[in-house]
Formats: C-alpha cells, structure tokens, sequence
C-alpha cells in the first residue's frame, strides 16, 4: 500500500523509516508545511515524494497524521472531508479534544486514535531513528467505535514497529499521560530554567553536569511547538499532577529546612517505591 504521512519529524520520520526497513509500503508520501523541512525529508530518504495534501490522500491507503496536536486539530475537518475509503491513524500525545473533534462525522470509525509511547528529546527529520517503537507501548483509544478493517491495519503497523498494544479510553490515557509523560517534561523544564537562572557560569554547568542531571534535564531539549500545546490541550490533567507535584517537593523544602532527617529518609524511602513498578 501508499502510506502518507503528515509530518515528518522525530515520530514521523522514524515511523517512514521503520515502515520503509520492513517493506510495509509501496511508496511512502510526505505531507509538510514548511518547505525546508519536506525538502530535508526527501534528502534523507525518509519519504519518496512530498505531496499536498490533498494529493496525498488520493494516492495512499494509510494516513499517519504526525503533526502537533494542535496543527492536528486544524488540519482534521479539510483531512476527513478528502477520505474516501483511507485509515487515518494519528500519533499524537493528547487524545480527549481530537476525540471530541470527530465524534459525530460520519467518517469517524476510520480514524484510529493512537499514541506510540516512545520518542526522544530531539526534534526534526534528523531526530528520526530505527527501532524508536521496539518493545515500547501503543496505546489505541475508543477502539470500540472503529471498523474492524481500519482498526486492524493500524494494530499491524504498530505490532510491525515492535509495540506491544494497550486499549484505553481518551479520557483515561490524557489522564495518565499527565502523569507519566507529561510531567516529566515539565520537570525537566522547569529545572533547567532555575539552573540557567541561577548558576550563570555555563562552563561550571558543563564541567560539573553528571549523569544525575543530564538525564534529568535531558528532556528539556524538547521541541516547544510540540509541548506546549500538548500541555495547553490537556491543561485540566496537567494542573492535577502540577499542585500533587507541587505539594511533594514542599514537603522537601520543609523537612530540609527543619533540618529533619528521620523525615527526609522516610520521603525518600517511599519514593523508592517506585522501583518496584519499574523493575
């Protein structure tokens, strides 16, 4: 089959290559709004072609919508006006307002809401890598209003990547993303900014910057126009998790200030409970 896919960045450009390694398509297409990055794509031969979109939908039989979940949310209404008979599948990393955005159209049961758990902190047709999916998790939301055709042409492009495959509802998985995803991110920001503001010396960061905070600020590398409206669209979520998150590392800032170590260790200790979830 065509597949087309509709940005062409970190995740989209590792999806082409993974789906070009394993011979899942004929031809892969390239849908991009800037010019220099479509251009950039093809060099790299992560796409044969860059098409509009139109074009695009007319030629292939999958469509993998790869863009920022709100360049998603305005591009959805013209994309499923142009289908005819195509699968749409979107990887985005928020899924209540797309949800609510389609589910009254006509076309909604060929629209396959998912979100492939992987990536990293770098952004661009460069980012894209092989093997980014492998053994990671794809969660598929509101399966149940999906034709079983299209719904299991998006379980084999998944299962192809190597992704072990999880059912949930939108709702459900943007409330979990906030809490496994996306403060993560806003952590690793945050940090960052409190150590660019306070230690002016980039050298001394350089020279004195372990493992310890390298993978902790790594994620701050991230791409803003990915992750701000990640947070914006799921900002109820969001804010949960920031006053629970908030809440914690004041109960740090007392304890230390009272100088209180039999508190400190039973903090930490119940922190390290999480090693027993990520073994």
């Amino acid at each position: 089959m065509n597949v087309t896919i509709i940005g062409i960045g970190l995740i989209g450009g590792s999806i082409a290559k993974d789906i070009r390694k394993k011979g899942l398509a004929n031809k892969i297409i390239g849908v991009e709004s800037s010019k220099e990055i479509g251009s950039r794509a093809l060099d790299l031969g992560l796409v044969d072609e860059i098409s509009e979109l139109k074009i695009a939908v007319s030629e292939s039989e999958l469509l993998i919508l790869a863009t920022p979940v709100d360049i998603s949310l305005q591009l959805i209404p013209d994309l499923m006006g142009m289908i005819t008979q195509q699968t749409i599948v979107d990887v985005g990393s928020t899924k209540w307002d797309l949800y609510n955005s389609i589910e009254t159209h006509p076309k909604r049961d060929q629209f396959v809401l998912a979100h492939p758990m992987a990536g990293t902190e770098f952004s661009g047709p460069e980012a894209a890598v092989e093997h980014l999916f492998e053994d990671k998790v794809c969660i598929l939301c509101d399966t149940q209003e999906n034709n079983l055709m299209h719904l299991q042409k998006a379980k084999h492009l998944f299962r192809s990547l190597g992704m072990r495959i999880l059912l949930m509802k939108s709702e459900e998985h943007d409330l979990h993303a906030a809490y496994v995803s996306h403060i993560s991110h806003i952590s690793s920001f945050a940090l960052a900014l409190t150590v660019l503001e306070k230690e002016k010396d980039e050298k001394k960061i350089f020279d004195l910057a372990s493992g310890g905070f390298d993978s902790t600020v790594r994620l701050a590398k991230s791409s803003p126009e990915m992750w701000a409206p990640i947070f914006r669209q799921n900002k109820a979520n969001v804010l949960r998790v920031l006053d629970t998150y908030i809440e914690k590392l004041n109960a740090f800032k007392e304890e230390i200030s009272k100088g209180n170590k039999i508190e400190l260790v039973e903090l930490i200790r119940e922190a390290n409970r999480i090693g027993k979830v990520l073994k």
